[in-house]
């Protein structure tokens, strides 16, 4: 160890405390207070809910739980988007749960939430899981509604999602566990099975005062749509259940009940843990994101007993291609290369850019993991392609397009894990959000943005300085490094992981340690939806 080492763990070390205590505070919901008024109604909040529906001591991957962080703070926040989702294992089968969280304004929708439910469900849907949704919502937050209502990616989608998955055969069973009003009642009653605890679960889909202003009725919450009615008159739920703890019971038990999928094939082993100590990824990322490293000493922290498998070691080599495993599972890796090296055309290469030569390679093993039903695991540290006329008589453009169009037509489950830069065209190259990972994590470490936030500023301070000089305007070098600093300050704020997380452009932000587990839980949900698709890359450029 060296000092170089320490200095680099210590300022790592500090991002993850800051990402637990964030955690900490957004799993509080509306905080204390509300969690207490849950109680003395009888009810459990979202997570106890979850806990007691999963698998004692089994892992919970959840999923986007910095939705929402820092919005709007007009209307006092909306912590974790007012939904708790995630992965976990109920009588070991993996399902996606979906709880919504009554101590956030309670369970109001806000357009973040409807984000964060559609990103669970496209979630279920490519791996053929099981959904349960636990649900207790006062409905749309109509301040917002413009923002939740009319468009494609909005409320509506989730009833379109629930018919698609039932025509998909994916099982999809719900819990009406506090309210569900106006078109959200359509959820749980377009679900499998529908279950509702006596006394505090009603749906309908007008309350009472809305009823009394439509047609003078007057009803009381509970005879319009509490637990009897809709389990002896109307028929809409299946089950009427005493209390919170015998509804996810009756949850378990059905699960327990349902005939298993067909597998995609995927090959796992007896695990191994690495055999270099993955604590040491503190120290070897450095803590100054300019300086470079050797990204094998990453991957060999991550892979089971440290073994890379790299393909074609001696060409391309600002991206790393290679075999391993993770938790037992086979995975293809393509990770970008963050020291400096030198081709055998004795051009230098920078490292965490993408070369005509990578690029070529990187295409070809993406083809080759398809070949051969592999899962793909992403690792980015990247600033983009190369550029210049060097480049560019190379045919980097074309290059470029064959590596993105491999990862686009992939057949095999993708995964993203963003541990440094994260900029522009490499983004997408590295199989960035819009090219359909089956999960994508962050590490505290990670920045996203179309450039870094040096070569951003100095553009963004060259526009604004032309246009005051093109105005008569005349600036001072104090002048323009205040104008510098401003613009810096805005841009990096946007370039944050937790930026990112909070409009779930990842999926979370997670510590190194929790790396293997997230990724080997998310190949075991892609193993249970077969590949149906044919990989065809189409027309490639050569």
């Amino acid at each position: 160890m060296n000092i170089e080492f320490n200095k680099n763990e210590d300022v790592f070390k500090q991002l993850s405390f800051q990402l637990k205590t964030r955690l900490q505070k957004v799993k509080l919901g509306g905080g204390e207070k509300k969690i207490d008024e849950q109680h003395e109604k009888g009810k459990l909040t979202a997570r106890e809910r979850i806990e007691k529906l999963i698998d004692k001591d089994s892992q919970f991957l959840e999923i986007a739980a910095l939705a929402g962080d820092g919005m709007y703070s007009e209307v006092g926040g909306c912590p974790s988007a007012g939904v708790v989702t995630g992965m976990g294992y109920i009588h070991g089968r993996i399902c996606m749960i979906v709880a919504n969280d009554a101590t956030v304004k309670a369970g109001a929708w806000f357009p973040i939430t409807a984000k964060k439910n559609l990103r669970a469900q496209e979630i279920a849907m490519e791996n053929k899981l099981p959904i349960i949704y636990l649900v207790d919502s006062a409905g749309v937050f109509l301040p917002m509604q413009d923002e939740v209502f009319p468009d494609k990616e909005h409320f509506g989608r989730i009833f379109r999602n629930n018919a698609i998955m039932s025509s998909s055969g994916i099982v999809q069973i719900s819990a009406i566990m506090g309210s569900c009003v106006a078109g959200g009642a359509y959820l749980p009653i377009m679900s499998d099975e529908a279950l509702i605890v006596e006394n505090t679960g009603s749906i309908y889909l007008a309350g009472p005062y809305l009823v009394k202003a439509a047609i003078g009725e007057t009803v009381d919450n509970e005879t319009l749509g509490g637990a009897s009615t809709h389990s002896e008159i109307s028929g809409v739920t299946d089950y009427k259940c005493a209390n919170d703890e015998e509804c996810l019971e009756k949850i378990r038990s059905i699960i327990s009940k349902i005939g298993h999928p067909d597998k995609a094939g995927f090959d796992r082993v007896e695990p191994k843990v690495p055999a270099k100590n993955p604590d040491e990824i503190y120290g070897v990322l450095p803590a100054d994101r300019v300086k470079p490293y050797d990204m094998r000493e990453i991957i060999e922290r991550l892979v089971d007993n440290s073994e890379f498998e790299e393909y074609k070691e001696l060409y391309g080599k600002t991206i790393l291609c290679g075999l391993a495993r993770i938790d037992g599972w086979s995975v293809g890796i393509v990770a970008n290369q963050r020291k400096m090296v030198k081709s055998k055309k004795d051009e230098m290469q920078m490292g965490g850019v993408i070369y005509s030569d990578s690029a070529d390679k990187a295409a070809r093993f993406i083809m080759n993991c398809n070949q051969k039903k592999i899962p793909l695991l992403f690792i980015q540290d990247v600033t983009g392609f190369m550029v210049g006329s060097r480049s560019e008589h190379g045919g980097i453009i074309k290059d470029g397009a064959k590596m993105v169009n491999a990862v686009a037509n992939s057949v095999v489950p993708k995964f993203t894990l963003i541990i440094g830069n994260s900029f522009g065209a490499g983004n997408y190259a590295m199989c960035g959000k819009a090219y359909d990972p089956r999960l994508i994590f962050a590490w505290p470490t990670a920045q996203l943005g179309v450039m870094s936030g040096a070569s951003a500023g100095k553009t963004l301070l060259q526009i604004k300085v032309s246009s005051m000089k093109a105005k008569g305007q005349t600036i001072t070098q104090e002048e323009e490094k205040k104008i510098l600093d401003e613009i810096m300050a805005q841009y990096n704020e946007k370039l944050s992981p937790y930026y990112a997380a909070s409009r779930i452009w990842v999926d979370g932000i997670i510590d190194p340690k929790e790396t293997r587990t997230s990724i080997s839980m998310g190949i075991e949900a892609a193993n249970n939806a077969p590949i149906e698709k044919k990989f065809n890359p189409g027309i490639l450029q050569t």
